[in-house]
């Protein structure tokens, strides 16, 4: 699909070796800042439990998990948006991706170096999310100084309605408001995008905390909890380390490991799950005993644009999509009551995907 999440913080909370349990990849971790510089980018595959059931019910040769991409980006320290450490650089790498996810560490451990000299998880968030807007800030200020006298000599109808967003956006910024937080048609929207503006994009929450905090009160979660209320954003506990002890286990290891703890779900395959959510981004599924395989699309998409995830053949000879949901199917216990049901339907052109559909796509070329 294209779309990717950014995993972003203060140099040491914990990044990169949330990153390497995230797609099992040895890259560089190191006790100082700036060890990660050009972002790494990884894919991972969505859990799903559906694909377990489809696969006892098919018995393919092949068995295909959905999959999108995480990106590692070096930690970014205060003055970031006036060239500090990495600076401009690190910035431009979020600019790059579609959702954040920012990591804040939670536990003290003088082992382990803080840039800002011991973990204040709010004070950590504030110190990055200051230098986001700060980074729009310019953005939007060279941006209006260049439209303000044309659309005020002119009146241009365009020129006036972006000059009036933006002056939304900058008095937002101005007073610590991102921009995720305002509300706006989907015309502006349209405008909006094509500044690609850091704090419009989504956000989630992964506190870091210690082996020895698990399953316990932690009081910094709870400053975070707080504080993503105002973007609505959540806020995934999550033990770097553990999960990279976990990642190196296989799927049965991993099961009684996390049940030893007491864990239900490991933080990585929550996290996971949240950022497909927040990405906008759903599945379907193609089904037969050669394969069973999950496809990833953007909620909204019609069915000639998922045909064409498969092959760009799918989508110019779209003729219909025959189509059923994952929940009739397992009610109806095989595809042939589905159809006995009427459960099974042709769908055409304007058909907009629902998560969960399984289809065969019918095209002539």
């Amino acid at each position: 699909m294209g779309l990717t999440a950014g995993i972003v913080g203060l140099p040491n909370v914990g990044k990169s070796t949330l990153f390497n349990a995230i797609t099992k990849k040895n890259i560089l971790i190191a006790n100082y800042p700036f060890a990660t510089i050009e972002p790494n980018v990884g894919i991972v595959t969505v859990p799903d439990k559906r694909l377990k059931t489809l696969n006892e019910m098919y018995n393919p040769k092949r068995l295909i998990e959905t999959t999108f991409e995480f990106t590692d980006i070096a930690g970014l320290v205060k003055g970031a948006s006036k060239g500090e450490g990495l600076g401009n650089k690190f910035l431009s790498h979020i600019r790059e991706v579609d959702a954040i996810c920012e990591v804040v560490r939670c536990f003290n451990d003088s082992d382990i170096i803080h840039v800002e000299g011991n973990a204040d998880p709010i004070r950590d968030i504030e110190i990055i999310n200051i230098e986001l807007t700060l980074a729009d800030l310019d953005i939007i200020q060279n941006r209006i100084s260049k439209i303000e006298k044309k659309a005020q000599t002119t009146k241009d109808k365009e020129a006036l309605q972006e000059l009036s967003i933006l002056n939304i956006i900058n008095d937002a910024l101005t007073n610590d408001i991102p921009v995720r937080r305002l509300k706006f048609t989907k015309e502006e929207e349209k405008i909006i995008k094509s500044f690609n503006l850091l704090t419009s994009k989504p956000i989630i929450y992964l506190a870091n905390i210690s082996e020895n905090d698990i399953g316990k009160e932690n009081e910094y979660i709870n400053q975070i909890k707080e504080y993503a209320l105002k973007d609505n954003a959540d806020v995934i506990e999550i033990c770097a380390k553990l999960e990279s002890e976990i990642s190196e286990l296989d799927e049965n290891e991993k099961e009684m490991f996390l049940q030893e703890l007491n864990i239900n779900e490991s933080g990585l395959d929550k996290l996971i799950k949240t950022t497909y959510n927040l990405l906008g981004l759903k599945t379907f599924f193609t089904v037969g005993t050669d394969e069973v395989k999950a496809w990833t699309f953007k909620d909204g998409m019609k069915a000639p644009e998922c045909a064409g995830i498969i092959h760009s053949d799918f989508q110019k000879g779209f003729i219909k999509a025959e189509v059923m949901s994952y929940d009739d199917l397992i009610a109806c216990k095989s595809e042939q009551k589905v159809k006995e049901m009427g459960k099974m339907r042709l769908e055409g052109k304007e058909y907009e995907m629902q998560d969960g559909d399984i289809c065969y796509f019918r095209f002539n070329v």
